[in-house]
């Protein structure tokens, strides 16, 4: 994490300020597709791509290897899945099934990634109503301003 030096005016004091260079849910995702084109075809991969390229992904080959990967932000990875189910089910094919399971089990691990903040301070504030403030800052590295927005907007309902 970068860090940003604030200088005050008192005797040249100097404070540390951590800044996240991009929010959690722009952060790039990799999801590793071994063997794609000997499971799916090649066919198929070039439709794939050409799916994946609509929603800022990019589904390429690892260097020189026969394995995969698909890359580019998780809401973009979500919906690209999506659209292949989508295909998929129109076509009444299965040529996308191996890659539709890899990415589900794929976007599980980036789960944080996939909701927005006020929706997860939303649902920890849901799940626990004493959550403190603190706990809720520690958990989604939110402001405590957010935090307190948060409580204020839960309490309203």
């Amino acid at each position: 994490m970068p860090l940003e030096f604030l200088r005050l005016g008192w005797k040249d004091t100097v404070i540390a300020i951590s800044l996240l260079e991009t929010p959690l849910m722009k952060q790039e995702i990799t999801i590793s597709l071994p063997s794609l084109i000997h499971r799916i075809g090649r066919e198929a991969v070039k439709q794939a791509q050409a799916i994946a390229m609509q929603f800022d992904c990019e589904l390429k080959r690892v260097r020189r290897s026969r394995n995969w990967g698909l890359t580019g932000e998780a809401i973009g990875v979500q919906s690209f899945n999506q659209q292949l189910k989508t295909v998929q089910l129109s076509t009444g094919g299965s040529e996308f099934t191996y890659l539709t399971r890899k990415i589900d089990t794929g976007l599980l691990s980036h789960a944080d990634k996939l909701e927005s903040l006020e929706a997860k301070l939303a649902r920890l504030i849901g799940e626990d109503s004493n959550i403190t403030l603190a706990e809720l800052m520690h958990l989604t590295n939110c402001t405590l301003a957010e935090a307190r927005a948060a409580r204020f907007d839960a309490d309203i309902w």
